[in-house]
């Protein structure tokens, strides 16, 4: 069972993170439209140098706060050489105190998880792995890209168990090409019986330019119908109720007290600092993004300078991203905190919209002044939450 850790309303308080991006791939799934790149031997080394050196360059940016989660994604971190792992954690752990670290993730694909890998991060200090596993369909992980199988999913698991690293997180994606309702069914019954605390799941997006979006519009696979992917959707949902998860976000469930502290930070205001080509940042007021450029990113680096453009939110704009990213939670968004934080003009817009919701059955109002998204609410979610933003 996992260690039950008792959050607070606003989830985990007062904390910061970093997250590093790391852009290698051994190849390129269908689906995907993430930064990424195959020169893992040409450029790991000289990446892993260049985080180091930003780090250096941007540890005040954190003067202020503790550092509670570390987060290392991709791309497909599992990719770079261990040497490269240690060399990272370890250059980062003299540059920024890192003493106060609760949850340190890195993601990895099923394939790479082998039991000197889980010794070498566990060693480093990673406590949690989130898998992209997507399905359990060997015939449809093939179809979109995927390197591993079924199988290696589960030995990834028992291999991680044995080193010591529990808590163990799997993504999946729904309305994958040639997947039906009962084949969904199946997958997510078998992501129960390994026994996860985290379980993601996303409906698959088809985004112009990758390799899927391009079979789809040549007639080489055929999109799955909307109502299709609603009730796999509901499906998921109810499976993972039923065996003790908890919804806490629109794509994410967790066992009691294993709410991932790296997502959480994008949906209550969080600052985060983001290491690496396309990583992005967020101070409470402020976002920035490193550009999608292996070789300028470096470039830049390398040299001594900056490689984040900055964009200061408007009043109106951080008001919509804590009305879009709030109602995704299960903590749903405090009309007290709008009015605090934003004023009665927009307090009040939030109120009449809300209204028409909650006589339509799309919202609720628990604990007083906190409006969430009822069940009905979920499925319409982008629609509700449009309504509620500011049109300047």
């Amino acid at each position: 069972m996992p260690k039950i850790v008792i959050f607070a309303l606003d989830f985990f308080g007062n904390m910061a993170g970093i997250y590093i991006h790391i852009p290698f791939c051994a190849s390129r799934c269908s689906y995907c439209d993430f930064f990424s790149t195959l020169k893992l031997g040409e450029m790991g080394a000289d990446y892993v140098d260049a985080l180091l050196a930003e780090a250096r360059l941007r540890r005040n940016e954190l003067l202020t706060e503790r550092v509670t989660n570390l987060y290392v994604g991709g791309g497909t971190p599992s990719q770079l050489p261990l040497p490269l792992i240690s060399r990272l954690v370890m250059g980062l752990r003299e540059i920024i105190d890192l003493s106060h670290v609760e949850e340190f993730t890195i993601e990895a694909n099923p394939d790479d998880v082998t039991g000197e890998w889980c010794d070498c991060v566990k060693s480093l200090g990673v406590n949690r792995v989130s898998m992209g596993v997507q399905s359990f369909e060997d015939k449809i992980l093939r179809l979109v890209g995927r390197r591993h199988t079924a199988g290696q999913v589960a030995d990834a698991v028992n291999h991680l168990r044995m080193s010591g690293i529990d808590n163990i997180s799997i993504d999946l994606i729904y309305g994958l090409p040639g997947q039906t309702v009962e084949s969904w069914t199946a997958t997510v019954r078998q992501a129960i019986a390994l026994e996860p605390w985290h379980i993601s799941a996303y409906g698959l997006t088809y985004e112009e330019g990758t390799r899927l979006w391009q079979q789809r519009e040549r007639g080489e696979v055929v999109e799955v119908p909307e109502e299709q992917c609603l009730e796999m959707y509901r499906i998921l949902v109810e499976l993972l109720r039923q065996a003790g998860f908890e919804h806490y976000e629109i794509s994410n469930f967790a066992m009691p007290g294993c709410y991932s502290r790296h997502n959480s930070s994008y949906w209550n205001d969080t600052p985060y600092l983001g290491l690496g080509a396309a990583a992005h940042s967020y101070d409470g007021r402020v976002r920035s993004s490193n550009p999608c450029d292996l070789h300028g990113y470096i470039n830049r680096i390398m040299a001594g300078l900056p490689a984040n453009e900055k964009e200061e939110l408007t009043l109106y704009q951080r008001y919509d991203e804590r009305v879009m990213l709030g109602l995704r939670t299960s903590l749903g968004v405090s009309a007290e905190s709008l009015r605090d934080d934003f004023g009665d003009i927009v307090f009040h817009h939030f109120l009449r919209e809300a209204k028409r919701h909650i006589e339509a059955g799309n919202l609720k109002q628990v604990d007083g002044f906190r409006y969430v998204l009822t069940a009905n609410g979920i499925m319409l979610s982008d629609s509700v939450i449009r309504d509620l933003m500011w049109d300047e």
